[in-house]
């Protein structure tokens, strides 16, 4: 194995619960992710990592490894969270497959295969070493992949080339990504360097620096319900309200029909009874203007619907999530040119492309600390059919550590 350790860091991971919890006010929303964040930091400073510390303010654990050159060069922060999705995350149970060769995986004891008709994916990764899931949970890839990474980075800079010349490193691993809080709390201050990867992203190659604004909106339907025998000019059902209130949104604006930079109103959950209906959204889109007609739009839905009933029956809640970090890594790409050419320099083609979502770094560039994302490895994740590359992920600290090599040759 070209990274001792680390296929083991990767399991033992895995193997952890850490999914967070959108209805805990605590932070981090689970105790689990505060248990792994300490787990982590046992593990940094068995390595050598200095300066470990966790911040109970925001959850995350944060060390340094010290320059080994006195060039005067920018410190770099790699970041990864811990948390896994909203997918069962209890006994996840990761199997090995090696040499995969193209043709159907099946996930355990489950009538779930990866079929590589349905998951073309797949005829990316002949030859490659699969770890997937056993069909019952997800595999914890997002992001556990990316903790293992930096771990591993870590590791083979203080133990396994000691010589290896480099600035000042930070690394952090944080909580709650997966319900777009984790950052929120984020202290760029502490953390202390001139700029910061994610590692995050998907498949090889990946290089994230333009994503979604994003905005989530949370609306109430009252209603007055009579029996249905006397309703006629009387009922005012709350469902048909959330019914009428979707049908009025723009009917190709949705994740099944968007791609690339295309924005979406995406309805997450609808429930109640005649009496009172609540509907959730999530509002996205790369452009600032159509990001904020997007939820205007929205708010003029609602006002249009309460003129026409005459009382306000309809209440719009729309908050910002995060916003396109395109606009502040575009004052300085110095930091994509700089992870683009490491790519190239081994031999991995560059994908610089929109997400289709946002990561941690979205805040934290707008904290004032250029954050963008580059790939971890994982497929298809989220769910059952989650798999990632051996090769892939190895690949991955291959960048990390051909970044920091040319940054260490970048001096200010």
């Amino acid at each position: 194995m070209k990274y001792e350790k680390f296929l083991d860091r990767f399991l033992d991971y895995v193997k952890i619960n850490t999914r967070s919890d959108e209805t805990s006010t605590s932070t981090p929303t689970t105790q689990s992710q505060v248990d792994f964040a300490h787990k982590l930091a046992e593990e940094m400073k068995a390595i050598g990592v200095q300066d470990v510390h966790y911040l109970e303010s925001n959850g995350y654990v944060i060390g340094t490894i010290p320059a080994t050159t006195d060039a005067n060069v920018r410190k770099i922060g790699f970041i990864s969270h811990m948390d896994t999705a909203d997918f069962n995350a209890d006994g996840i149970n990761p199997q090995i497959l090696e040499n995969y060769d193209g043709s159907v995986i099946k996930l355990g004891s489950t009538e779930f295969n990866l079929d590589p008709t349905e998951f073309p994916n797949l005829k990316n990764y002949l030859g490659h070493t699969l770890i997937h899931t056993d069909g019952t949970t997800l595999l914890g890839a997002d992001d556990k992949s990316g903790v293992a990474e930096i771990m591993t980075m870590a590791d083979y800079l203080i133990n396994g080339n000691p010589d290896f010349k480099h600035g000042e490193i930070r690394i952090g691993f944080g909580p709650d990504e997966e319900i777009g809080i984790g950052a929120d709390k984020f202290d760029v201050p502490d953390f202390n360097v001139d700029f910061a990867y994610t590692v995050d992203g998907g498949p090889l190659g990946e290089l994230e620096y333009e994503t979604f604004s994003a905005a989530g909106a949370s609306l109430e339907f009252q209603g007055k319900n009579v029996h249905p025998g006397t309703a006629k000019d009387v009922m005012v059902n709350a469902l048909q309200l959330a019914i009428d209130y979707h049908n009025a949104l723009p009917d190709g604006d949705r994740p099944e029909k968007t791609e690339g930079r295309e924005g979406f109103f995406h309805l997450l959950n609808v429930e109640g009874s005649p009496e009172f209906a609540t509907a959730k959204y999530i509002v996205r889109d790369h452009d600032k203007a159509k990001f904020e007609g997007r939820k205007a739009l929205m708010q003029e839905i609602a006002d249009k619907m309460n003129a026409e009933l005459g009382v306000e029956r309809v209440k719009a809640d729309i908050k910002d999530q995060y916003y396109n970090m395109a606009e502040i890594i575009e004052k300085d790409m110095s930091i994509i040119d700089l992870a683009e050419e490491a790519m190239k320099n081994l031999d991995i083609q560059p994908k610089i492309e929109p997400v289709r979502g946002g990561t941690d770094g979205s805040k934290i560039s707008f904290m004032g600390l250029p954050t963008p994302n580059l790939f971890a490895g994982g497929e298809n994740m989220h769910g059952r059919f989650e798999f990632v590359s051996l090769q892939t992920m190895e690949k991955a600290v291959d960048t990390v550590l051909e970044i920091i090599k040319l940054n260490s040759q970048k001096t200010v």
